[in-house]
This record gives structure tokens, sequence and C-alpha cells, in this order.
């Protein structure tokens, strides 16, 4: 069954219709090529670049670890050893700074040195993945742990603190404890071995007028003083629960992509055939609706506003389906203005590689919001941890920025620095580089004359 508005009204003289084609004459040698080898070599070229970039960038994490960045806060105040004229001022705390700033490889990890404000301050704004800070009495608990291992009396471990940030992803919390542990375990073991040598060596000292054998470090002390650290590991602003450990805010990025992605693609069409570009099936029924006199400007403007109402709807629903779900979502207005704007980028986006491509343009949004978009977000694995190719695809990546704008919304507060700002101005970005380059190259095509039109194409 066909229905055709338009069957009544003349075809115009210049559109010609297309004769159709037995199968023995589509099954040609020329034709093979097209109907089958075409999209076998289309398929193996997708599906190749998609497992290379899936799989590579979480097969070794740790082995791309690239410029990770991590806090160290120094707060020793140093301690005073000895008495009389045999005092000195020590800072182990220092000296651990340095240790951890020679001690961490620096193509890996970016040690970052800065007081305990700016190291909260990056800490809340998603800066770095986490801190290690040393205390203000590390030394003085360091000589009075020397002390006790010969005077009896209660002791306490000087302790170092391994500030995790889980509000950066699961991934990055165990990266950060591994690189933690790591260097402050090395760090323990060289504050170990200098502390029980100087212990060793001040009671080698025999005072003056004394007499008989010299006090000697115990076995358990020793074991003490081998390990004098302890280091204690906890969360910076731990996440609530229905945060899915991070997770959700790269899962809610990951629908608004693929809303726009898929959004563009079903304006496309069912705008091209209420327009009768193309026909539509429903079943058996075969409708091919009249073509609409209008330009390519005009049929572009025209799915850029419908992509703006779609838009609109499909933000509310995305955040009506969080609270039924109890997502903690501290600025709803945030969100949903934030999803708006990256659904209308995303949208804007995809439908101007439909304009500008044709066809094609369905490939050239699924490499660009699909196959790189994902690895390149830093939503599952951190960006510092993937090749280094994804780090610079990150910086233009679609998925990316609106990773960063969810995950700052949802876990830091909304604020723009936090990635918020970065999202929204890529988000502005991306639409205006959308409107320039489609309505650019969509009037070029009407001012050279090339119509959308039924035009006769000739098999060979």
């Amino acid at each position: 069954m066909t229905t055709d508005e338009g069957a009544n009204e003349p075809v115009p003289p210049e559109e010609t219709v297309r004769p159709s084609r037995t199968v023995a004459e589509a099954l040609t040698r020329n034709n093979f090529v097209r109907i089958i080898l075409r999209p076998t070599i289309v398929l193996t070229i997708l599906t190749a670049l998609l497992g290379v970039m899936y799989l590579d960038y979480v097969a070794d994490p740790e082995a791309n670890l690239h410029g990770f960045p991590i806090a160290l806060v120094n707060l020793d105040v140093g301690d005073t050893l000895g008495s009389g004229d045999q005092t000195k001022h020590v800072d182990f705390g220092a000296q651990v700074t340095q240790a951890l700033v020679d001690g961490v490889p620096k193509e890996k990890v970016d040690l970052k040195v800065v007081g305990i404000t700016e190291s909260e301050l990056l800490l809340r704004n998603g800066k770095v993945y986490g801190a290690i800070v040393i205390p203000s009495d590390f030394s003085k608990r360091l000589g009075i742990l020397g002390a006790g291992s010969v005077v009896a009396g209660e002791i306490e471990r000087p302790v170092i603190t391994l500030q995790t940030n889980p509000r950066l992803g699961a991934f990055g919390t165990t990266i950060t404890e591994r690189i933690g542990q790591q260097a402050l375990a090395e760090v323990d073991k060289q504050v170990g071995v200098q502390l029980t040598e100087q212990v060793t060596s001040e009671l080698s000292k025999t005072p003056p007028g004394t007499s008989g054998p010299s006090p000697q470090v115990s076995g358990a002390a020793r074991i003490a003083l081998a390990n004098p650290i302890d280091i204690i590991q906890v969360e910076f602003r731990p996440l609530p629960s229905g945060t899915g450990q991070g997770l959700t805010a790269f899962f809610f990025a990951l629908l608004l992509l693929l809303a726009g992605m898929i959004g563009a693609m079903i304006v496309h069409t069912m705008t091209d055939a209420a327009l009768g570009f193309v026909p539509t099936e429903y079943g058996p029924i075969y409708v091919h609706h009249s073509v609409v006199r209008i330009s390519r400007v005009g049929t572009l403007a025209l799915k850029w506003v419908v992509m703006v109402v779609v838009s609109l709807v499909v933000a509310a629903v995305y955040l009506v389906v969080a609270k039924l779900l109890h997502m903690p979502i501290e600025s709803p207005l945030a969100l949903y203005l934030f999803s708006t704007l990256c659904l209308i980028a995303c949208g804007w986006t995809g439908l101007t590689m439909l304009a500008v491509f044709g066809t094609p343009g369905l490939l050239i949004n699924m490499v660009l919001f699909v196959i790189l978009g994902l690895p390149s977000s830093g939503g599952t694995v951190p960006i510092e941890a993937t090749p280094r190719y994804l780090t610079w695809l990150a910086e233009f990546e679609p998925m990316h920025q609106v990773y960063l704008g969810i995950r700052s919304i949802l876990y830091f507060d909304a604020n723009y620095d936090a990635g918020l700002g970065r999202g929204v101005g890529m988000a502005l970005l991306g639409i205006l580089i959308a409107a320039v380059l489609g309505f650019g190259v969509t009037y070029f095509y009407d001012r050279k004359g090339l119509r959308r039109e039924n035009l006769l194409v000739v098999d060979r």
C-alpha cells in the first residue's frame, strides 16, 4: 500500500522519476561492490577503530599514567632534640617532603607541594585526585618514638594522612591509594633506618663519670623504629549514597551525549520525511509526501528549532528520572539548564554533519560522539591514566566537556572552577561552530543550485 500526498500534482519538468530495476540487474559486479563490499569495508574500519580506542584506554591505566595530580602538604614545625648545649633542631617533615618529591616518578605523577588551604581548594575543585598531609607534630612524635624505645611510657607513632578524592571516581581513588602507599612505604623505610641509627648512636655514647654497658635497644623497639610512620587513609568529602561511587556523573553525561546524537538522527530523518525528501515505512504502509519547496538553509534551520524543543523536553525527562531514582541533586535547575545546553550543542553538531556531508554524516557523528568520545571522557578511567592521544582528544571531544560539567553540578556544588565553566564554554562554542558551519555550507549549496531533488541516476 502506497500513500502519496502529492499523487495528483504534476511532476515538475526538472525532476525525473528514477526507474525501477530487477534483482538480477541490481546484483551486477559493480553493484556487488556497492551493496556488499562497501558496507563490509566501512564496518571493518569502524570496528577496528572502536576496538583500539576502547581496549587501549582500559588495558593498562597505570602504564599510561602521566601528569596525575596529587597535592603534598608539609605542616611539620620541627622539634628540638637533646638538652643543654647539646640541643639541635630537626625537621623530619621537610626530609619526608624532599624524599617524596625525589621518589615519585615525575613523568607519571604531578606532585604539587602546597599549603593546607590550597590543598583543600584543589580537592574541592576536583583539581587533584588526593593529598598527602604531614602534620605539625610529625618531628615531635618521631623524637618521642625514639626516646620511647629505651624509656618506658605510652607513645604514639607519627602520622601521615593520605587523603583521596572520591568525587573524581573510584578508579582515580584506587590509583591515588596505590601511588601514596608505594611512595610512603619507601619513605617509612628510609625514616626508620635513619631513626634507628640515630637512637643507636645516642645510646652508644657513655656519659662522663658513668661506667658499665650502654643501654641497648630491645628487639620490639627495633621493629617499631624500623617502621615508625602510621599511614592513615581518609576520604575527603565522601560521596553520599545514590552516586554509584562517582559513576552517576559519567552515565548522566553519556545519556545526554546519546540523546543528542540519536536525537539529531531522528529529527533529521523525520523532518526530511515530513518535507517529502525521503519515504517513510510503517509496516506494510509506504508513505512518501510531496516535496516541499524549501532551501537547504531553511531545512537545517527548521531542524535546529525542532532540536531545541526536543532538548527542553528530554532534559526535563532525565531530571525527573534521576529524582525518581533518588539520585542526590543539590542544584536541579543548574542540572536542567546545563543538560539542555549540552543536548542542543550535540544535536546541532549532529544535524550540521548530516546537512554538510549527507549520509556519511552518520558515520562522522558515530566517530565523533561514540568511538572517540567515550574513551576520552575521563568518566571511568582518569584522563591522566589513558594514552596521551586521548588526553589530546579530551581537549575538544564533546563527551569530556559534558562530563566535566555534570560532575561539577552533581559532586562539586555546581562550582565553575570544578569543570562547569569549561563545560558551558565548550557547549556554547560547539553551538557557534555548528551554526556557522551549517549555515555557511548549506548557503553555499543553495547558491550553487544544489537543490535536494530526485534525479535520474544511471547504474553501470
